[in-house]
């Protein structure tokens, strides 16, 4: 993929700065640099950030409109179908989180937050089955995280799978007795 030569004049050292800022909770100032930088001149990860900047200052429409942005520049922005999944999922848009979160992990298959928050969504919409999966999935890869193990039992309760969800359970407290 070619560079655009517009999207060249934005420096790298000036993308550095900018990340630099947003990573040191510096929202308003990192937002600041991004608005002088025309919109033809923002690349995929500057329209990201502008997506999580947005996030941040609790503006879901404006987030989503620059994630949507970033994943036309870039389509295998895993992170930006992500972020754009918890807006949707936020929203109880479902069907539109599952999506996106089938598309993250179509570009990054080892996270387990991705499977996760799908699995939350297919909670939303009372699909158990699949809820049950991807949350079997998500402990797969990440075994010590308690709100796995807590979501995975109650999609086993509402499966009538009173055993699976006990043990899921008995999981969930074991893990939250290590946190205390």
């Amino acid at each position: 993929m070619g560079i655009n030569p517009v999207q060249a004049l934005v420096s790298e050292e000036q993308k550095q700065e900018i990340k630099a800022l947003y990573n040191s909770n510096n929202l308003e100032e990192a937002y600041s640099m991004i608005s002088k930088i025309t919109e033809a001149e923002r690349d995929y990860e500057l329209w990201y950030l502008l997506g999580n900047l947005a996030q941040d200052f609790d503006n879901e429409i404006n987030a989503s409109f620059f994630l949507q942005k970033s994943l036309m520049l870039n389509p295998a922005n895993d992170k930006a179908h992500y972020n754009l999944g918890n807006i949707y999922l936020n929203q109880k848009k479902y069907n539109s989180a599952i999506n996106e979160y089938k598309l993250a992990i179509k570009y990054k298959k080892d996270y387990a937050y991705y499977y996760y928050n799908m699995g939350c969504s297919y909670l939303g919409l009372k699909n158990y089955k699949e809820a049950k999966k991807a949350f079997e999935k998500a402990i797969k890869l990440k075994n010590d995280d308690a709100d796995f193990y807590y979501n995975l039992a109650f999609s086993y309760k509402n499966l009538n799978n009173k055993i699976e969800a006990e043990k899921a359970l008995k999981k969930y407290d074991e893990l939250k007795e290590e946190d205390k």
